[in-house]
C-alpha cells in the first residue's frame, strides 16, 4: 500500500499548470533539437558520404556526431534546466503541499523563480547540493540494501543488479524531495538544509524507499507505453532526413520518450514523494545517531556538513518536536 493520495496529487500538478505546460515545452524543445541535429548532421554526413562514394557510412557518421554534439551541449546545460525548470516546479508544489497560495499563469513562474532564488542564488549552488545529495544517497541505499550478503541464494545476483538499478534511478525523484525541504522550512542555508533533509531520509528510508521504487516502476511502464505511441511518428519524420532509418529512428523514439516522461510523469513522482516526505518527516527533527551513521558511510555526507557550516538542524515551521524512530543496527 501506497502512502500517498493519487487524487490529490492529480489535483495538484492540475495547479501547477504553467510548469507542466513549461516542461513540456522545454522537452519538447530538447527533442527538435536531437531530431534536427540527427537529421542534420546524417544529411551532411551523406553529401560528404556520396563525394566518397559512400553516402549510407557518411549518413552514418554524421547523424552519430550530430547526436553526440547535442548530447554534449545539453549535459553541460542540465545545471541550469534544474535550476530553471525543476527547482521552480519543486518549490510551487511545496507550497501547495503546505496549503499555502500560489499565482496562477506565468506569474506562478516568476514566483518561482523568486523563490528558488532566495534559497539557492545561483545555480551552482543548487547544482552542487544536487550532485551531493546524489552521491551520498547512492551510497546510503547501497550499504543498507546489501541483499545479496544476507541472502546467499544461487542465481540471486540477477535479482539484486535488477532491484540495486530500480533504487538507483528512484534516486531521481528522492533528491528532489530533498531539495523540496529547503523551501519548506524556509532555509536560507541550501547545505545546512540538505543535510537536515538527508537524515530526515535515512530516519525514514524504508518508507520513501518503497514509495519510490513502486512509482519508478510505474513510471517506466507508462514511458514504455509513451515510447510505442511516438515511435511511429518519429519514424514518419525521420524519414525525411536521408539515413536516418532503423537504428536512428530507434534512438529518437526513446530520447522523445524520456523528454516526454520527463516534462509530464516525472512530476507525478516527484509530487507524491514530496507528500510522502513531508507526511512522514511531520514533528522529527534529525537525529544525531543517523547523521553519524552517514558520516561514516559517505565522504561526500561530511562535505555536505562542511558546507553547512554550524547551523543547527532545522524543524518544520509550526510542528512540534517529536523525537524520530531509533535507528536499526547496521
Amino acid at each position: 500500500m501506497m502512502d500517498f493520495s493519487l487524487g490529490q496529487i492529480l489535483g495538484l500538478l492540475l495547479r501547477t499548470l504553467p510548469f507542466l505546460l513549461l516542461r513540456l515545452a522545454v522537452y519538447l524543445g530538447i527533442t527538435l533539437a536531437y531530431v534536427v541535429a540527427t537529421g542534420g548532421g546524417a544529411g551532411i554526413g551523406y553529401l560528404f558520404g556520396k563525394v566518397a562514394a559512400d553516402p549510407g557510412a557518411g549518413s552514418a557518421w554524421g547523424a552519430f556526431i550530430g547526436f553526440g554534439v547535442i548530447s554534449g551541449v545539453l549535459y553541460w546545460a542540465r545545471e541550469y534546466l534544474l535550476y530553471l525548470v525543476k527547482a521552480g516546479h519543486i518549490a510551487v508544489l511545496a507550497e501547495l503541499l503546505q496549503g499555502k497560495e500560489i499565482p496562477g499563469g506565468r506569474g506562478q513562474i516568476e514566483h518561482a523563480s523568486a523563490v528558488v532564488k532566495e534559497r539557492f542564488v545561483e545555480s551552482s549552488v543548487l547544482f552542487g547540493v544536487d550532485q551531493l545529495i546524489k552521491g551520498i544517497l547512492r551510497v546510503f541505499n547501497r550499504t543498507m540494501l546489501m541483499i545479496a550478503n544476507f541472502l546467499p541464494i544461487p542465481g540471486l545476483d540477477g535479482l539484486v543488479k535488477f532491484a540495486n538499478t530500480v533504487i538507483n534511478t528512484s534516486l531521481t525523484y528522492v533528491d528532489e524531495v530533498i531539495l523540496a525541504h529547503a523551501i519548506r522550512t524556509g532555509s536560507t542555508n541550501a547545505w545546512a538544509s540538505a543535510r537536515d533533509a538527508v537524515v530526515l531520509y535515512a530516519q525514514n528510508y524504508k518508507t520513501m524507499l518503497k514509495n519510490a521504487v513502486w512509482l519508478t516502476i510505474v513510471i517506466w511502464a507508462l514511458t514504455l507505453v509513451i515510447f510505442l505511441l511516438v515511435i511511429g511518428p518519429v519514424a514518419l519524420i525521420a524519414s525525411f532526413f536521408p539515413g536516418l532509418a532503423g537504428f536512428w529512428t530507434f534512438a529518437l523514439a526513446i530520447v522523445t520518450a524520456i523528454c516526454l516522461k520527463a516534462a509530464l510523469v516525472d512530476p507525478l513522482a516527484m509530487a507524491a514523494l514530496m507528500q510522502v516526505f513531508f507526511k512522514v518527516t511531520e514533528g522529527q527533527t534529525p537525529d544525531p545517531q543517523w547523521s553519524a551513521k552517514l558520516e561514516g558511510m559517505s565522504d561526500k555526507f561530511k562535505e555536505l556538513k562542511d558546507k553547512a557550516g554550524l547551523t543547527p538542524p532545522q524543524t518544520v515551521p509550526g510542528t512540534p518536536a517529536a523525537a524520530p524512530p531509533p535507528p536499526p543496527a547496521l
